[in-house]
């Protein structure tokens, strides 16, 4: 399974509470944090919401045998 790196790259300030929170849901705290979650259609409806703040990295998994 996929994951997504996602590092909040823009202030917040100045933009819609939702959206203030949305940051927060993602796991980022401060600006330029980096968190790594797994790509399902909830957080990619998050990122979505602020793609304008954040940019999105897919990492690949590998598979140990």
């Amino acid at each position: 399974m996929a994951s997504l790196r996602i590092k909040w790259v823009k202030s917040s300030i100045g933009y819609p509470r939702d959206q203030k929170e949305t940051i927060r849901s993602l796991g980022l705290r401060r600006l330029q944090q980096t968190t790594e979650q797994s790509d399902t259609p909830v957080i990619r409806g998050m990122i979505e919401k602020v793609r304008h703040l954040v940019r999105v990295e897919e990492i690949q998994e590998q598979e140990t045998q």
